[in-house]
């Protein structure tokens, strides 16, 4: 929200007070309290006007710190508030030589009493961000109490994340409003509201406000990030890192982390599409197609019409196509197939579920305690109060017989058109639930699955989010066109996602709305298979490749392949998201903050620590990408590309630009057609410009979530040494761009592919270069 017209003055409207200076602090166990009235007090009369401004500092855990700004301290307690996991920690405090300061972990927070108003956040001697003069205050427009703060930017720094927004991936300039809505891939609303923001200069914030927090990012004052509350009190945390991965591990530290999703989700998803037709004889042929074709499928996912049209959700197979369910499912298991099923929180009025759900009390009710409905998306609509514990129980009984059914996760769409004037089940204020009201439908749908499929199986793909609801994975990226920017924007989407501590993400291969044409298509494959979970979905049309053309059948065996034999590297990094907070795809400035060429960079990224991914945007197959410093190297070709700088290649269908970061050692496995194996059976270690004194650790994670075999990789050198734990026989090392070794301990060289190949033949490998100048 802006206040401002211009520098000097206000808007129309709008009143404003700020802190003038510090009147008195208050220190306690872990933490300061500073009174600091809005005027400055020259004699006994000033100490009668108001307001005066309470800043509350404490320190939830090690390099965080807390800020509560309150004007009235009467306000009423209102729920929902986020779900935090504080540590039992105690800051050092300190108010001497005329500052108060508050010393979390390497982060410090300084108030001056002496030169007039200011709160400076300090990391080992380094400067971060200030809350200066008129930044901290009060804003009352029209009647309404606002409470704001402005956070300062330095020069050449960057923000990122506040959600999955897919305009330009740095929030620079821009105005967002975090209030989920139902727009698509293309404006400015968003599916995925986050109050967080991550910056390269080693700080976020997280404003820990539920409902509706204002952001203008240098766009209000340019040098400043503001974020404004209604209310007459605000809450934000700063959160040091120094990276922007420290920070982002510190951040889903304090809400939560994701577990680890169950292998076979990482696999192909195919769609029935939406308002296609579709029934049991249609589904096989698209399953018998997909055999037909040795493309690997993992999951096949029914969408809304797998219910009768008027009734959703009532959660009953319609009969007319699906006459025999259990049948169907188990038809489906047989084939080694997983089922995905389509849902919402809203209870049509035709749906039997509707007067069910009235009489339980369990629909969302008017302040006068009428049901809420509207006509929108379905007639007569109602939706699920998640707030009363009963009205979970309901729903997720619902779902349980569908399990029971033989059915294994569901997609959670919707759940961001959720109205304020309405009266919850426990009082939550309606503006602060309108966007927690997903995670508390996701929970409940997690959680039954949980209950029911076991920890290590459990799987949604929901669309809507808020902070905290990465903590129930997959999210999917909404509602995009069939179109190249559409491509690039929902790239921008995930990566923005992951810069809000969310770790998987999917998007709708070929685009949602319309159809795309066979060279689209193609080039969204291998962007989608080379991401962290894999859908083919359309909004009117199918989505299997015979359909566009036989070449799309090339393209998608072959990403489908490749990601199936990717899958110890791939599903090690899950791992790793799940107790980092790290997301698999990473925007380039995630992994490379310092490099200036970064900063920008958003039709890029890294999958995992190793693999550069750059989807191609064209029909004609020119892309250009940035290389960071080092030489690193093409996957599958050996190719080497020196960097810093930028590359434009041009592609055919079954290329993508992948390249792999020196000093990698990337696991890939012995099967293609699918993604649950033994992934260290068979493994072959790739290694790739491993520098001299260098040592990498490969852990490969079994498809239960446990760590499994590992290898410590090392130089010292020309001599390149590979110690295995707890390894199956069989494993290899590829050493890519080796022309060829003097020697080999513990093993036998078995040719060549784009490197030397070497078959161990006891735990510990050692393979000698000719070449003191090779970097494998």
């Amino acid at each position: 929200m802006k206040f401002s017209d211009g520098y000097w003055m206000l808007r129309p409207g709008v009143r404003a007070a700020y802190p003038a200076e510090v009147h008195d602090v208050t220190t306690g166990k872990g933490s300061l309290v500073v009174h600091a009235p809005t005027t400055p007090i020259r004699q006994r009369g000033d100490t009668l006007k108001g307001p005066v401004v309470t800043v509350g500092l404490s320190s939830p855990m090690p390099d965080v710190i807390g800020v509560v700004i309150t004007h009235f301290g009467g306000e009423v307690p209102r729920q929902p508030v986020f779900e935090l996991d504080v540590e039992d920690f105690t800051a050092d405090v300190a108010d001497e030589d005329g500052t108060a300061v508050l010393t979390s972990g390497e982060l410090s927070v300084r108030v001056g009493r002496e030169e007039g108003w200011g709160v400076d956040f300090v990391a080992e001697g380094r400067g971060l961000t200030s809350s200066r003069t008129k930044a901290m205050g009060f804003m009352t427009v029209d009647g309404e109490h606002h409470v704001r703060d402005q956070l300062t930017l330095g020069v050449g720094d960057v923000v990122y994340g506040l959600g999955e927004r897919f305009g330009p991936l740095a929030r620079n300039g821009q105005v967002v409003d975090i209030w989920n809505a139902d727009g698509g891939t293309g404006t400015e609303q968003a599916y995925k509201n986050v109050p967080f923001y991550l910056t390269n200069a080693g700080y976020g914030v997280f404003v820990d406000h539920p409902g509706n927090v204002s952001f203008e990012v240098g766009s209000e004052v340019v040098s400043r990030v503001q974020f404004s509350v209604p209310g007459q009190s605000l809450a934000y945390f700063v959160i040091y890192g120094p990276t922007p991965k420290e920070v982002l591990r510190k951040y889903t530290a304090l809400t939560g982390r994701p577990p680890l999703p169950p292998a076979w989700s990482f696999g192909l998803w195919l769609s029935t599409s939406f308002t296609t037709s579709y029934d049991e004889k249609t589904v096989t042929g698209f399953i018998d197609g997909m055999i037909d074709r040795d493309i690997p499928l993992s999951v096949f996912h029914f969408d809304c019409f797998w219910m009768r049209e008027f009734q959703w959700c009532d959660f009953e197979w319609d009969p007319r196509v699906f006459p025999d369910p259990p049948g169907m499912l188990e038809r489906l298991r047989s084939r080694g197939l997983r089922v995905c099923v389509w849902i919402n929180p809203y209870i049509a009025q035709r749906s039997p579920l509707f007067a069910e759900g009235a009489a339980g009390g369990f629909l969302l009710k008017r302040p006068n305690g009428d049901v809420w409905q509207w006509d929108l998306w379905q007639p007569g609509m109602a939706l699920v109060d998640f707030t009363n514990p009963a009205a979970c129980e309901w729903y997720a009984s619902k779902l349980d017989a569908l399990l029971e059914q033989g059915v294994d996760c569901f997609k959670t769409d919707f759940g961001e058109r959720v109205p304020t004037d309405v009266a919850y089940f426990d009082g939550s204020d309606p503006e602060r639930m309108h966007n927690y009201y997903t995670l508390l439908y996701n929970r409940t749908v997690f959680d039954v699955l949980r209950a029911r499929r076991g920890d290590g199986d459990a799987v949604v793909f929901a669309r809507s989010a808020t902070a905290g609801s990465q903590k129930y994975p997959v999210h999917w990226g909404g509602d995009c066109e069939s179109t190249y920017e559409s491509m690039a924007e929902s790239l921008r989407g995930g990566l923005s996602l992951g810069m809000s501590g969310f770790g998987f993400w999917s998007h709708d291969i070929g685009g949602f709305e319309g159809t795309p044409d066979p060279a689209l298509f193609k080039r969204w494959i291998a962007f989608g298979l080379m991401s962290s979970h894999s859908r083919l979905h359309g909004s009117d049309s199918y989505r299997v490749p015979w359909l566009f053309d036989e070449e799309s059948v090339d393209v998608l065996r072959h990403f489908a392949k490749l990601k199936a034999r990717l899958m110890p590297y791939l599903f090690d990094t899950a791992r790793q998201a799940t107790v980092t907070g790290v997301p698999m795809m990473r925007a380039m400035v995630l992994e490379f903050p310092d490099d200036p060429g970064c900063a920008q960079l958003e039709r890029q990224y890294l999958l995992g620590d190793s693999l550069l991914v750059a989807p191609v945007f064209s029909a004609d197959g020119a892309v250009s990408y940035y290389v960071p410093e080092g030489t690193w190297t093409r996957f599958g070709t050996g190719e080497r590309v020196r960097g810093p700088r930028w590359v434009t290649d041009r592609c055919d269908f079954t290329t993508i630009p992948l390249l792999v970061r020196p000093g990698s050692v990337v696991p890939v496995g012995s099967v293609d057609d699918g993604p649950e194996y033994d992934y260290a059976d068979g493994v072959t270690l790739h290694v790739y410009e491993l520098a001299d004194g260098a040592s990498v650790t490969t852990t490969i994670t079994t498809v239960d979530g446990e760590p499994g075999a590992r290898f410590v990789t090392s130089r010292r050198g020309d001599a390149i040494t590979v110690e295995a734990s707890s390894a199956p026989p069989g494993w290899r090392v590829l050493l890519v761009g080796a022309r060829s070794v003097a020697s080999v301990v513990g093993g036998r060289t078995t040719g060549r592919d784009h490197g030397v190949l070497i078959q161990a033949d006891r735990e510990v490998l050692t393979a000698v270069l000719n070449d003191s100048g090779e970097r494998p």
